[in-house]
């Protein structure tokens, strides 16, 4: 049986599992940052690919410093030319295409932050909320420990009773104090954690729902099941892919880089004034070609070239490495939910209903003097233990979950 906790509908104010995930996402400086750079990143493709931009130029040619007379000699001209780089055909579409993998890798990226913040808040909320439900726990045993005080001093008032389950009683409440004091400091760190996490004040106040969202911890595939969707779905994964696609298509594009570029070019010259035999001036077009020689070749393109080589390399040992990361991430969270999910089935199903039966027990043996205080006392620390130990099974159950999911690269595993 799941232990007994409060019915009470959750207040307006307090911050479902859901509304954290939401309110992250919304205010997440990072995630804002890897949005902006995805998107800045996706305005690189046509600026790679397009033409560099036209020179026009205007030209004042052999014009006569004694004089500045445009008409005086016959050399004399105003030139409006026009010119155009062209690269050799390939290098445009080669930048375009590894911006538009590195487009897509900024893309993944971002959505990568999204599903990683997803399991820190998911994580972070569920720590928050064992947390609430142990201080609820310590609480109701305060009270219930006031209780056993007031009967052992009744009891020892009337010679019935002695003076050392007075003491213990009164022990195990100093005990339950100082575990409060505990677990309240634990909570203030938890909660600083999570509003890190929604872009807020760390003092900012965090009030949880007293009721779970959902005690469901549902049995999962094989590891190897697992791993295949993280090769679909992890992002982190994709962003190595396009990575490699674009170092790929660097190193083609510096192999491509010593062939030359040409510019062409075209002009007008206006000339003015006369000449004796042909009268008034012609004016003259110009046309040109021009073409870039790799004449340092060896100390520059081919050094080019080794350059993005050995950045290929990279990128390749790079993903194979974050895929060994993945594997063992996944293989870790798996392992954490499994041995979490036995110990909340384990409490559930015998341990917390055997110490339920226990308390009854001895509790109705104290009554008639059967049991000693000492044994009831055992047994309603055993129960008390057990009631935390379970939420905490629980919440490590459902934060390794949550990093679970992240780590496939979806948003919920089966919930």
């Amino acid at each position: 049986m799941t232990p007994p906790v409060s019915s009470q509908v959750p207040g307006a104010d307090s911050l479902t599992l859901e509304a954290a995930v939401a309110l992250a996402f919304r205010d997440s400086p990072g995630l804002r940052a890897l949005d902006a750079r995805a998107a800045a990143l996706n305005a690189k493709p046509s600026q790679a690919g397009a033409l560099p931009d036209p020179v026009v130029s205007l030209n004042a040619m052999n014009l006569p410093v004694n004089t500045f007379d445009f008409g005086q000699e016959p050399m004399t001209q105003l030139q409006v030319s026009i010119s155009q780089s062209i690269p050799f055909p390939g290098k445009r579409k080669l930048r375009r295409t590894a911006a538009k993998y590195e487009a897509r890798a900024g893309a993944a990226q971002a959505e990568e932050q999204r599903g990683a913040l997803r399991g820190l808040v998911q994580s972070a909320w569920w720590q928050v909320f064992y947390l609430d439900r142990a201080l609820e726990i310590v609480a109701q045993n305060q009270e219930l420990m006031r209780d056993f005080i007031r009967i052992a001093e009744a009891r020892y008032a009337l010679g019935s009773g002695l003076q050392q389950d007075l003491l213990l009683a009164q022990l195990e409440l100093s005990h339950l104090r100082n575990r409060e004091v505990r677990l309240a400091g634990r909570r203030q760190s938890a909660t600083s954690e999570l509003n890190a996490l929604l872009g807020r004040s760390s003092e900012y106040d965090v009030t949880l729902p007293r009721t779970p969202p959902n005690v469901r911890l549902p049995e999962l595939p094989h590891k190897a099941d697992l791993l295949h969707r993280a090769a679909e779905s992890r992002n982190l994964l994709q962003v190595h892919r396009e990575l490699l696609a674009a170092a790929d298509t660097r190193l083609a594009l510096a192999e491509r880089d010593v062939y030359p570029d040409i510019r062409i070019a075209a002009g007008y010259s206006i000339r003015q004034g006369t000449d004796p035999l042909h009268g008034s001036r012609t004016d003259l077009v110009s046309i040109g070609l021009s073409v870039s020689i790799p004449l340092y070749h060896s100390s520059k393109q081919s050094k080019a070239i080794d350059e993005r080589a050995h950045e290929h390399a990279q990128r390749t040992l790079t993903a194979s490495n974050t895929l060994r990361a993945v594997e063992a991430e996944i293989g870790r969270s798996l392992a954490d939910y499994e041995s979490a999910r036995e110990q909340v089935l384990l409490h559930e199903k015998a341990i917390i209903p055997q110490a339920q039966q226990t308390v009854a027990s001895m509790l109705a043996g104290y009554q008639v003097e059967e049991v000693d205080f000492l044994n009831v006392l055992n047994g309603q620390l055993a129960l008390y233990n057990a009631q935390i130990h379970y939420w905490e099974a629980l919440s490590t159950a459902k934060r390794s979950l949550a990093h679970l999911a992240a780590a496939v690269g979806m948003e919920t595993l089966y919930e």
